[in-house]
């Protein structure tokens, strides 16, 4: 019998925007509560997670709103909702840090990426953002482009 090789985590979505559209202060990992014709979906690869954020509902829960799982053809009758609210799933410590600094800070709870951990779970990085204004974005964008253009000249000096 050989040695079985660890799984890595196999991403499913990213959400580019969010990296663009805001300050990223911290990240963690959440669990979410999924129906089966989700996690079909998820695992052929279809997802959408742009317009997606999080947010304390009334019982003090966070949930996930408008992240779209497209429905899965094979599950007739019993298929989803696509942008229904989902349940996500943090340690109770962590959650009462995210509520208080969304609505005290002025923060935003964005979702970067869905992806299944190495047990196949499916599991959302969370991050607490504050929001660019347009000279910040502009900003950020001359810097990556300054680094782009350094280590393209760096790259051409060792070429001599």
């Amino acid at each position: 019998m050989g040695a079985t090789q660890p799984r890595t985590k196999q991403v499913i979505g990213v959400n580019r925007r969010a990296r663009h559209d805001y300050t990223i202060e911290d990240t963690l990992e959440a669990g979410l509560v999924l129906l089966g014709s989700e996690v079909k979906s998820l695992r052929s690869g279809r997802l959408s997670l742009s317009d997606a954020f999080a947010v304390a509902n009334g019982e003090g829960n966070l949930t996930l709103i408008n992240a779209h799982i497209p429905e899965y053809k094979g599950a007739n009758r019993q298929n989803h909702d696509p942008k229904r609210a989902r349940l996500l799933l943090v340690q109770k410590r962590q959650k009462n840090k995210l509520i208080g600094s969304v609505t005290r800070g002025g923060y935003t709870l964005i979702p970067l990426s869905l992806y299944f951990n190495d047990r196949g779970w499916a599991k959302v990085e969370l991050a607490l953002c504050r929001g660019k204004r347009q000279h910040d974005k502009r900003e950020a964008e001359k810097e990556r482009d300054w680094k782009r253009e350094k280590a393209r000249v760096l790259r051409e000096n060792n070429r001599r």
